[in-house]
């Protein structure tokens, strides 16, 4: 069992371009550390410097506590399972899974029984006979997957292993890494784009933007607690809705403490804001009058006739036991980029709601939707950082 601690690793290419800036991060011993980052965020840059692959501009990376920057990548003992199968065509699956110790000049005794070892925990023992061109998808990268574990690392690296598969077959094979990343209790540093397989797999995540990463910590906490509009966006699907709104003290009534009821003013809409809900997040009091990226996720809009918004109906989808209602909303839409967070010029923005597959919904009237004020996030319009 191993630790891998990353201190403020830098990668700039020599057109200046930087790929990592001060990076830190530290994997347990044992932990499915995932990090998740749209295309060309510089994850894979990551994976490369911890195996030896990419030289490091700055920083450092130790294994157990032992810094080894210096130390040639087939020393590290790191083994890397890529996005290409990448195995060997003339080689049944039994030679591609055991041929890292061949080449170690392992007894023969002992790379059979790590070759059995090893298929048995990928579930492959019925085609270690075959040659990969006689193989799935899925079994291919299993093969793949298991040539790298075969060896017992002390840290394995998966870059974005499962992204040429299909939907049933990704999910088959996240069910078999998981199991066997537990079974075998290997320190496991993953990549992917794909937040749902993050949010799945990991025990923990980082999300990762432009070469740093934007936030850390248990799948769900970073979900349910974003700290940017870039990672309130990124994570989950469908993503949060995010439109413009306007914190203001409601004229309506005033609460036995003598604080004023608050109130939110999305686009023609008003939602009241109870003094209950205000003493949870006094921070709330301080952004009256002032305009804010209001972010709800589908899960905290719900259909209902007296509801305060007020919506017209696009489309409804259901997959399995779900379902989601689009519609539109006469609000600008808040949208985050690498250029920074930028407001619509549409007044109207496009809005997912998550709702049980047996209501039905009218597509000809207009839609009613209240919004569970516990479960929404408010962010800065001009930096994007959470407000409370």
């Amino acid at each position: 069992m191993s630790t891998l601690e990353l201190r403020h690793l830098n990668k700039q290419y020599a057109g200046g371009d930087w790929a990592v800036r001060d990076l830190s991060v530290v994997v347990g011993d044992g932990e499915f550390f995932v990090i998740v980052g749209p295309s060309g965020c510089g994850k894979s840059t990551v994976l490369r410097m911890v195996a030896g692959l990419e030289p490091l501009t700055g920083g450092d990376v130790l294994i157990d506590g032992r810094n080894v920057n210096a130390v040639p990548s087939n020393e590290r003992d790191v083994a890397m399972a890529f996005q290409d199968h990448a195995l060997y065509p003339h080689m049944t699956v039994a030679e591609n899974i055991g041929f890292p110790m061949w080449v170690d000049h392992v007894h023969q005794s002992i790379l059979e029984r790590r070759i059995q070892e090893t298929a048995n925990a990928l579930q492959l023992t019925d085609v270690l006979h075959l040659k990969p061109a006689r193989l799935s998808g899925g079994q291919r990268q299993r093969t793949a997957l298991g040539r790298a574990i075969v060896r017992n690392p002390r840290v394995l690296l998966m870059d974005e292993p499962m992204s040429h598969l299909d939907a049933k077959l990704r999910t088959q094979t996240r069910l078999v890494i998981t199991r066997m990343q537990r079974r075998l209790g290997v320190t496991t540093l993953y990549v992917t784009h794909d937040h749902d397989e993050a949010m799945a797999m990991g025990d923990r995540l980082a999300v990762m933007r432009r070469g740093r990463i934007e936030q850390c910590g248990v799948p769900i906490e970073v979900y349910d607690h974003p700290r940017n509009l870039f990672v309130a966006r990124f994570v989950g699907t469908p993503s949060m809705n995010v439109v413009r709104a306007t914190v203001v003290a409601s004229d309506t009534a005033r609460h036995t403490d003598g604080n004023a009821e608050l109130a939110l003013l999305i686009g023609p809409h008003r939602i009241p804001i109870d003094g209950a809900q205000v003493r949870q997040r006094p921070r709330w009091r301080d952004l009256v009058g002032r305009d804010i990226a209001l972010g709800v996720r589908p899960e905290a809009l719900r259909h209902d006739r007296d509801g305060q918004l007020v919506g017209s109906v696009q489309s409804t989808e259901v997959i399995d036991r779900h379902a989601w209602v689009t519609f539109d909303l006469d609000a600008p839409a808040v949208n985050v980029s690498n250029l920074g967070v930028t407001v619509g010029h549409e007044q109207r923005s496009t809005v997912v709601m998550s709702i049980d597959p047996d209501v039905e919904i009218n597509r000809w009237e207009p839609l009613r939707v209240t919004v569970d004020l516990d479960r929404v996030h408010l962010f800065d319009l001009e930096s994007g950082d959470a407000l409370d």
